[in-house]
Order: C-alpha cells, then structure tokens, then sequence
C-alpha cells in the first residue's frame, strides 16, 4: 500500500473549498442580519429570506426588505460584509487556505 499523492492534494483541495464556502456562506448571512438589525427588522427572518437567493437578486430584494434605494443598500451591504468578516474571523480565525509548504 503507497501513498497516494494525488489522491491527498483532491482531499485537500475539497475540504478547503468546502471550508472557504461556508465561510463565504456564513459572512453573507451575518451580514444581511447586521443591516435587518440596524434598520430594526427581524434578522433571522430577513437572512433565511435571503441568505440563499441569487447574487443578482439580492440587493434588490434587500433593498425591498428595508426600504432604501439600490444603491445606498449596496453601500450598506459592502459595509456589512466588511463587518460580518472582522466578526467571523476573530470568532472563526482566518479563512485564507492552509499552504503545505
């Protein structure tokens, strides 16, 4: 039996992608939750609602959600993203993939 090289770096290669995904995940629910939050919504509530919608839709949609203008939502959004990462990152650590050497 030999090691499989290949076969480690696949592994590697998936479960960094896997981990790099819901942080990504996690970061976009947090920060529609922030923006819910400070224009007084239900953030749970409006973060299931959007979490998982298209990224063409959703500042649209989050806009709707609590009544500004596209644009000043997308700056909102910019900055809650910003935001979500400090938080995530000092709870989580950094997502930046692991380098084997």
């Amino acid at each position: 039996m030999g090691f499989d090289l290949a076969k480690a770096l696949h592994k590697k290669a998936e479960v960094e992608t896997a981990r790099l995904q819901a942080f990504t995940f996690q970061q976009r629910a947090r920060a529609i939750s922030l923006i819910a939050k400070d224009h007084g919504l239900n953030p749970a509530a409006v973060a299931g609602a959007l979490a998982v919608c298209p990224d063409a839709e959703l500042i649209d949609r989050l806009a709707a959600a609590i009544g500004l203008a596209p644009a000043a939502t997308a700056a909102a959004f910019t900055q809650a993203l910003a935001t979500a990462r400090q938080h995530l990152v000092a709870e989580q650590g950094d997502p930046t993939p692991h380098r084997l050497a």
